[in-house]
């Protein structure tokens, strides 16, 4: 790809647009895609969601330049405790996922168009079997319920969890997060209402949450995160946007520079990708990752390379986004 002015003003050298289909729908995606920047301190990944907007995905290129431009900061820890990501799937395959990689943290989807709770319930219990009475288990709706409906499930899912650890993003808006946190005795965590809010700490002032979940690539970058964690003064779990294992470094040295770190953090997905860019992936082995920085392949980048339509239509989203800057 052609290099824009703009980043080589910034010091990036290479931009590589990449795809990597996934092993399960995901998200409502079969595959993942993105761009590779090169500059001073390393690779860094830029790899917005289609249906992010350039003002929005101008976030994600910021994180991705200040990764690729300056030094990460000090890692606290030198290892991170991952959970597992449990897709909409039947209970039987939600059990055998459950125990890949040795995670004692099991994170399951649930509130799908296409998954009814009584199937969320099975699921749910399904892993709970799988950890055993020791494992933790949190569930995310994805903001896909009304109020009445959270307040509906919540206390199913959290029996068949036999304790839930928290629930993610249950409702969509601010104000049905701090009622349904105000009626129901789970701990709230709020992703959405973070990362795609023009005020992220927002939710903490409105005593919505009692967790947030934190994405390098949507809130622009490990230090903004860092400092955004500083003001909110909620403990903070870090998840990944689905990224290669570039991407998912830079989440991983944001969880080793946090102060303090309770939560198992949404880390080990790389799973959920039939390939990558790096020859090491970032797989957990003991239900954790190691903090580090793997370099991408060259022979890897070429067989994941994008095709030239989809690569130029990166070559467009990155102008705009630029542009947006």
């Amino acid at each position: 790809m052609l290099i824009p002015s703009a980043l080589r003003e910034r010091g990036i050298d290479r931009v590589l647009a990449w795809t990597i289909p996934m092993t399960t729908r995901f998200r409502g995606i079969t595959e993942r895609d993105g761009l590779l920047l090169h500059g001073p301190a390393g690779w860094a990944e830029f790899s917005p969601f289609w249906d992010y907007d350039a003002a929005e995905s101008a976030a994600w290129l910021r994180a991705a330049l200040a990764d690729a431009t300056a030094a990460r900061p000090a890692p606290r820890r030198e290892e991170i405790a991952v959970n597992a990501t449990i897709p909409v799937v039947p209970a039987v395959l939600a059990h055998r996922i459950a125990t890949v990689g040795g995670a004692r943290t099991a994170k399951i989807k649930v509130a799908d168009p296409t998954s009814s709770l009584a199937e969320d319930t099975d699921r749910v219990e399904a892993v709970r079997d799988a950890l055993g009475p020791t494992g933790r288990i949190r569930i995310d709706a994805n903001a896909a319920w009304t109020l009445d409906q959270a307040k509906e499930a919540l206390p199913l899912l959290d029996r068949a969890a036999g304790g839930l650890e928290y629930a993610e993003q249950p409702c969509a808006s601010i104000e049905d997060l701090a009622a349904l946190r105000r009626a129901v005795d789970i701990p709230i965590a709020a992703d959405e209402s973070v990362r795609r809010a023009e005020d992220p700490l927002r939710v903490a002032r409105a005593e919505a949450a009692d967790v947030l979940v934190m994405k390098v690539q949507p809130l622009g970058g490990v230090q903004r995160c860092l400092d955004l964690a500083d003001q909110a003064g909620l403990p903070v779990v870090v998840s990944s946007a689905l990224e290669s294992s570039v991407g998912l470094s830079a989440g991983l040295a944001l969880a080793a520079a946090l102060p303090e770190l309770p939560y198992a953090c949404g880390m080990a997905t790389a799973s959920l990708l039939t390939g990558d860019l790096v020859a090491d992936a970032l797989h957990p082995r003991t239900g954790t990752l190691p903090v580090a920085r793997p370099e991408p392949r060259e022979e890897l980048m070429d067989r994941h390379a994008a095709p030239a339509e989809l690569a130029a239509r990166w070559e467009e989203r990155l102008a705009a986004c630029l542009d947006a800057l």
